[in-house]
Parts: C-alpha cells; sequence; structure tokens
C-alpha cells in the first residue's frame, strides 16, 4: 500500500491566522488553485480510493485532487480537524490577537502542557482517533495493494504522523505544520509504515 496525505488547500481563515477546527470552511481561490496544481502532479498517480475528512475544504481538495477519474471516494470522521470549541474563529495572528486563555499557546509551544476550552478536544484524544484509522487501513489485507489518498487538516495530519512516525506528545508539532496542499508519501509493508516523503508542495 502507499498513502499520500495531504493537507487541504488556503482558506480565508487560515489567510486571517482563525482558527478553524470543526468549522466549516470553504477553500478560497487560491486554495483551488493550489489544489488544481497538486492535482496535475498528480495525475499519474494510481489512487484506488480516497478517504476525506467531511469538512469542506478537505472534501473539496480531495475532488480537485480526483478531477475526471473514477475513484471512490469515502467521508472518514477520524481524520476531521481537532476542536477548538468556543475559541474557534479567534486569532492568533500578532495583528489581532484575541485568545483571552494565556496558556492557549502551549498547544504549539507545549503540547504536553495543552488544556483545550471549553468543547474542545484533547491532543490525545486527536491523536487516538487518527491512529484508529490508520491501524484499520494499513492492516486490512484487502488494500495492500491499494494506493489511497488522504485528504486532511494541520493538527489531524500532525496526529497521522505522530503515529507512524511513533512520537511522543511533546514532540508534536516537531516538522511544524504543512503548507496548504503538501503532500505526503507512506510506503507500508505488512502493516509497517515508512515515510518516502513529507509536506512536498508541488507549486
Amino acid at each position: 500500500m502507499k498513502l499520500y496525505i495531504i493537507r487541504h488547500g488556503e482558506t480565508e481563515w487560515n489567510v486571517k491566522r482563525r482558527f478553524q477546527g470543526r468549522s466549516d470552511i470553504p477553500l478560497n481561490e487560491e486554495g483551488r488553485r493550489l489544489a488544481r496544481i497538486t492535482s496535475e502532479a498528480l495525475i499519474d498517480v494510481p489512487f484506488t480510493k480516497i478517504y476525506t475528512s467531511p469538512l469542506k475544504r478537505a472534501y473539496e481538495t480531495a475532488m480537485i485532487i480526483k478531477g475526471e477519474r473514477d475513484i471512490p471516494i469515502f467521508e472518514e470522521p477520524r481524520i476531521i480537524e481537532i476542536g477548538f470549541g468556543e475559541y474557534e474563529g479567534l486569532c492568533c495572528g500578532k495583528d489581532h490577537y484575541n485568545i483571552p486563555d494565556p496558556a492557549f499557546m502551549n498547544f504549539f509551544d507545549r503540547p504536553e502542557a495543552y488544556r483545550p476550552p471549553k468543547g474542545a478536544e484533547e491532543i490525545a484524544q486527536l491523536k487516538e482517533r487518527t491512529a484508529d484509522f490508520l491501524q484499520e487501513i494499513v492492516h486490512n489485507k484487502d488494500m495492500e495493494n491499494d494506493t489511497v489518498l488522504v485528504s486532511t487538516h494541520g493538527a489531524a495530519l500532525r496526529g497521522l504522523l505522530s503515529y507512524i512516525n511513533n512520537v511522543e506528545t511533546k514532540d508534536f508539532w516537531k516538522g511544524g505544520v504543512h503548507k496548504n496542499c503538501a503532500v505526503t508519501i507512506v510506503e507500508v509493508n505488512d502493516g509497517q509504515m515508512v515515510m518516502i516523503e513529507e509536506g512536498k508542495t508541488y507549486y
């Protein structure tokens, strides 16, 4: 099996550095342009299945990559973005920073100490559900010859990589947030995952 894991294209909230989480924000025109460029770069990849977060920005990215090809596409809630609860829509950009909890930036700076706001998800929960998704597909004997596209989000993608690379929560962000439409390629043999390329952009 080969996995191509992609972060969705750009949205207006990405530009404004607003926390999206579960907010269903669509791609902007630049995001669609980046997805089209990436689609052209991956046109010869023989995808057999596509799994996507149900959120519009990931689903639309997946559909643009798919193009006119006849590839089954499955909405997968386990690869949805981490939820930020009552802080969704708030800004972490230095010019318009408006997050009331001074410890919130532990999310990036000290993830092992992060305490989610009301209605939000813990990093441990994100890691558990993304790992569960990966375990299910990589140990599926019927999929061992598949080439799979996984369309997801910044933090959810790091959850997947945490499992692949077996990293602790304190190193959750090691390697940083992937750029929009960056692609990571993983080779799977007998359930063992090996990183071939991480965070490649085609634009």
